[in-house]
């Protein structure tokens, strides 16, 4: 063991200290048959054949910069600007520490007022906070907004709602002794049956457009029937479909909660990713997470502050009602610094740009025999297709054409074993659109596809 930095007389010391002859016989309770000899770990090699063996394993993997893929599901590719790491690498933000001491922290404490003040404008609400981990846990955190806020003990939601955030939601509120109910929907919400199954002990009601599967709600509807029912609605977006769709302040949502992934955000295997809150006024207090404030200097000069801090565990201890320890203002950052790049303009032609292009694809897989949309609601950027052979073996035979698939919706409802869902952004060219079409064209029903390199390098225990 060369890599240990002790020498053999110091070795030798501490085992006289233990009161032991030799390494070995600290392990004499272990069975001799576990401890025969050394592992069997290759020698080492060289810095030069190293990368060339990590080369050779990252050459099999599908690399989406060549690889046209089509998952959603709330994780998309989009293309980020050079730019972007650029900023968020350097040295004075690259760090996880949070900026209490306001007078060494100007720079990154005006990033995120610029972040908030950004959410807050796409979503039309009036207060964001900076920031929480994910989609699934701004839903969670919205819900205890809503059950403090009306001291009502019951949430309902809708089955539009992604099915891990939904799993998420059912942990936070177990444990709290809270009451879940879903609301049953096809593809798009009833809002009658949503108006029949709420009463005066729901604190809140969560729908989420685009839903899961692509469709958009009725929004405005939904948010009505919860208001009457003195219910608080919790808004759930792609914060890209802000672009061309009406924000949640504008159908009077009470909480709006979304994934910031589509701005700045790599798919990076799941994550770091960023969770998006902003409220409407009346609700700030409430919110968990870190807000930045502007204010003025004892010479009257513009600065920023952590602000509303009487909510945070480290003044209130168990009595605070935000516990957001771990600072997620590097994607914060991300985010921010996408979204100052594309503009309002850009903004909004990145999203027609994922609107026109899903709706192309859609077009054109309709008339593939064999293949139908799942739903005929409106739809902004993925949607779900209704596949003559199972979900699965259509991925399988996509993979056989080098092209990524999208999410199988058999794993979440087995009565949908053969619905895809396909997701399509601006990287997806006109040309991988009809590939795409191609490869589902030549899918025969009746013929086995056998599985690609790439997965049987996946379960053989190879590279991914």
């Amino acid at each position: 063991m060369s890599y240990l930095p002790h020498t053999p007389e110091e070795r030798d010391q501490m085992l006289e200290a233990i009161g032991v002859q030799s390494v070995d016989d600290l392990f004499a309770n272990v069975p001799s048959e576990l401890r025969s000899g050394p592992p069997n770990i290759p020698s080492g090699l060289s810095e030069m054949e190293v990368v060339r063996l990590v080369n050779g394993l990252s050459a099999m993997n599908l690399d989406l910069e060549g690889t046209p893929s089509f998952l959603g599901g709330g994780a998309y590719n989009h293309y980020i600007p050079a730019a972007v790491g650029a900023i968020i690498g350097r040295s004075e933000f690259y760090t996880s520490y949070t900026p209490y001491q306001a007078e060494v922290s100007q720079g990154t404490l005006q990033a995120i007022y610029e972040y908030q003040t950004m959410i807050a404008e796409i979503t039309g609400m009036d207060v964001s906070n900076a920031s929480l981990y994910d989609s699934a846990t701004a839903v969670a955190e919205a819900c205890t907004i809503a059950i403090n806020e009306t001291r009502r003990t019951r949430i309902g939601v809708l089955r539009g709602v992604h099915p891990e955030a939904r799993r998420v939601l059912a942990t936070y509120l177990r444990a709290q002794g809270f009451e879940l109910t879903e609301f049953d929907e096809t593809w798009v919400a009833d809002v009658e049956a949503v108006s029949d199954g709420i009463d005066d002990s729901f604190a809140a009601v969560i729908a989420q457009s685009p839903n899961f599967w692509g469709a958009i709600e009725p929004m405005a509807d939904l948010a009505a029937v919860s208001h009457r029912a003195g219910a608080l609605f919790i808004s759930i977006n792609n914060p890209l479909s802000l672009g061309i769709l009406a924000p949640p302040g504008e159908y009077n949502a009470d909480i709006a909660v979304g994934c910031g992934q589509p701005f700045g955000i790599p798919l990076m295997y799941g994550g770091p990713y960023l969770g998006l809150i902003a409220v409407r006024t009346g609700l700030a207090r409430r919110l968990p997470g870190r807000i930045a404030g502007a204010t003025v200097d004892a010479q009257g000069r513009r600065g920023f502050v952590l602000t509303l801090q009487a909510r945070e565990q480290h003044i209130r201890r168990e009595k605070a009602s935000s516990n957001i320890c771990t600072n997620h203002a590097l994607m914060a950052l991300a985010a921010a610094v996408h979204l100052s790049l594309l503009g309002k303009v850009g903004l909004q032609e990145t999203a027609n740009l994922c609107l026109q292009k899903a709706h192309y694809a859609a077009d054109r897989i309709a008339e593939i025999p064999g293949f139908s949309l799942a739903f005929q609601a409106p739809f902004f950027n993925e949607f779900a297709v209704e596949a003559p052979v199972s979900a699965a073996e259509v991925n399988r035979f996509l993979l056989t054409r080098d092209i990524v698939g999208g999410v199988d919706l058999g794993q979440f409802d087995p009565e949908r074993e053969r619905c895809l869902l396909l997701a399509f952004t601006e990287l997806n060219s006109r040309s991988d659109i009809d590939n795409l079409v191609d490869a589902l064209s030549d899918l025969q029903p009746d013929r086995a596809v056998e599985p690609s390199p790439l997965l049987q390098a996946t379960s053989s225990g190879g590279p991914v």
